[in-house]
């Protein structure tokens, strides 16, 4: 199973970009993951949207033959962060990559609540009837004290959360599976 992975984070040292590592790996097994870079994506401005930047249709190239996708978001003052918003809304024009697809969704913040707030936000955003995602229902992997449950190698060291993770990622599966039957 394909999943386009856009996470929210381009910091160099990004927790949000070594869990996503992390589940990458972890789940080789069972899911295709590949993160797709958004740092350098053009602004959504209506006026070009039909006749979008290179940058942009680059990034929708990559996401075209996703069966799936997963969002991992940081936390910035309560939101997700504008670059993660910019990818989406290019998402919601055009051919809609993420129409119906089935999608879950994480972070991890050095704060005790994950990135709860900022979840709580995209679930909105991926709802939007632009966006259309078939978002995961109830199984958001929520990482708080993120710094404590990594290790120097960037690895998710936190056995309740490695097991948390394992139990959300067999969800997905059959979540995916269900829609790619019904497709």
């Amino acid at each position: 199973m394909k999943v386009a992975a856009l996470v929210g984070s381009i910091r160099k040292d990004s927790y949000n970009m070594k869990l996503t590592n992390s589940i990458q790996e972890r789940y080789k097994d069972r899911l295709e993951i590949n993160i797709v870079p958004i740092r350098d994506i053009a602004h959504y401005d209506q006026d070009i949207e039909h006749e979008a930047p290179v940058s942009v249709q680059r990034f929708k190239d990559e996401l075209s033959d996703a069966d799936a996708f997963l969002v991992v978001t940081p936390e910035f003052n309560h939101s997700i962060p504008g670059v993660l918003k910019n990818a989406l809304d290019w998402l919601s024009r055009g051919n809609r990559e993420m129409a119906g697809k089935p999608t879950f969704i994480a972070g991890a913040s050095m704060g005790v609540l994950g990135t709860v707030r900022a979840q709580m936000q995209l679930r909105q955003i991926l709802n939007a009837p632009g966006m259309g995602a078939s978002v995961l229902p109830g199984n958001e992997i929520l990482i708080g004290s993120v710094h404590n449950k990594i290790n120097e190698q960037g690895q998710l060291t936190d056995e309740d959360t490695i097991e948390f993770i394992d139990g959300v990622i067999d969800q997905f599966v059959l979540f995916t599976e269900a829609a790619l039957i019904k497709s």
